[in-house]
């Protein structure tokens, strides 16, 4: 929310922004070191702090190619306490890997997920093993040179101003649109107007003239128990953990469909304390109901597995979700663009 106290932080994001711009200038000019590998590398990220999405897309597009190519996934592994490259498995911790690699290796168990904060450093000891790596959040890691960028925009950041911090919640500048070769709107509206999309192309086209623009929206699939089981959600009584960026469309979804709902929103990435998991059971208990759960995200779930015995009788769901393009021949144009490039740059054995 843009508030009448950001005003008096504008010094301090211009002062940012020249910084930011210098660092970039001194990455496209070689000033600073710049890395590129054999190896073929798509980065996912954005300009925003959270929230755009990132998580589905990378889901989508490793899905897409791991039936050709030998695919890896590399993080930072936001959020976790460990340092330097490791491999996540299954069974592995949030607070070792962090909740989203875990997230991608749960739901796409034989695709490898490493987390690494340098990812050159990564990308060293996964190449020789796969014929493509897919850096998530890594659109302002400029030590590396990919070979493709996916830049993501939430809908709603073109209708608040565009800054970087502290004023902002930019961490980058618009003009750096311009190296991504697809940008993707997320979280638009089902019948997103013409006029919505003529606008927000416009204020892209000033920086980036090449690269396909695509709209796209939130898909929410069936909710899932601690067994795989599918909820119907319908009716109930819910109490509602988060710990994301943006909660709030994920909240007025579940509104919609709940008997009533409680909602207990944490910072993005929060790590859980004994404390808050027992006020979020206290919480349930308080519901004066026999049809009641605790819903959280997928991601939120990584990080409160370890206390499911915790829980003890308690259904703890979450809620997977997706991302969908608005428009079918943008879908089309994505893959197809996404393909062409990987196939040009892939060695085949």
């Amino acid at each position: 929310m843009w508030t009448f106290l950001r005003y008096f932080l504008l010094p301090f994001s211009l002062i940012y922004a020249v910084v930011v711009w210098l660092r970039n200038r001194l990455y496209d000019f070689h000033i600073l070191p710049v890395r590129s590998f054999d190896i073929p590398t798509i980065v996912i990220g954005n300009l925003a702090v959270g929230g755009t999405g990132k998580s589905p897309m990378t889901e989508f597009v490793v899905s897409y190619l791991s039936d050709k190519y030998n695919v890896a996934i590399l993080s930072r592994g936001y959020g976790r306490n460990t340092k330097g490259f490791r491999m996540v498995e299954t069974d592995s911790l949030a607070l070792d890997v962090g909740d989203e690699p875990l997230q991608f290796k749960n739901k796409l168990p034989n695709v490898t997920v490493a987390v690494c904060e340098d990812r050159s450093t990564g990308i060293e000891k996964l190449q020789a093993d796969h014929q493509l790596i897919i850096l998530d959040d890594a659109y302002q890691h400029r030590k590396l040179s990919p070979l493709f960028n996916i830049l993501l925009f939430d809908f709603r950041s073109f209708s608040q101003p565009m800054i970087v911090f502290p004023a902002g919640n930019f961490r980058d500048l618009l003009i750096e649109s311009k190296r991504a070769q697809i940008i993707v709107i997320t979280k638009c509206p089902v019948n997103i107007s013409d006029k919505h999309k003529v606008d927000i192309e416009k204020k892209l086209r000033r920086y980036n003239k090449k690269a396909l623009i695509a709209f796209s929206h939130i898909t929410y699939f069936e909710p899932v128990n601690s067994d795989g089981k599918h909820i119907d959600i319908e009716g109930k009584d819910i109490v509602l953990v988060t710990g994301i960026a943006k909660p709030q469309p994920l909240a007025d979804y579940i509104i919609k469909k709940a008997k009533s709902v409680r909602h207990i929103s944490f910072r993005d990435h929060h790590t859980f304390t004994d404390a808050e998991i027992d006020r979020i059971i206290k919480t349930f208990q308080s519901l004066n109901s026999t049809n009641k759960i605790i819903l959280t995200t997928e991601k939120d779930y990584q990080r409160l597995k370890p206390y499911k015995a915790l829980f003890d009788t308690i259904e703890l769901v979450y809620l997977p979700i997706g991302f969908k393009f608005n428009d079918l021949q943008q879908s089309i144009q994505f893959c197809n663009i996404l393909s062409d490039t990987v196939a040009l740059s892939v060695n085949q054995p």
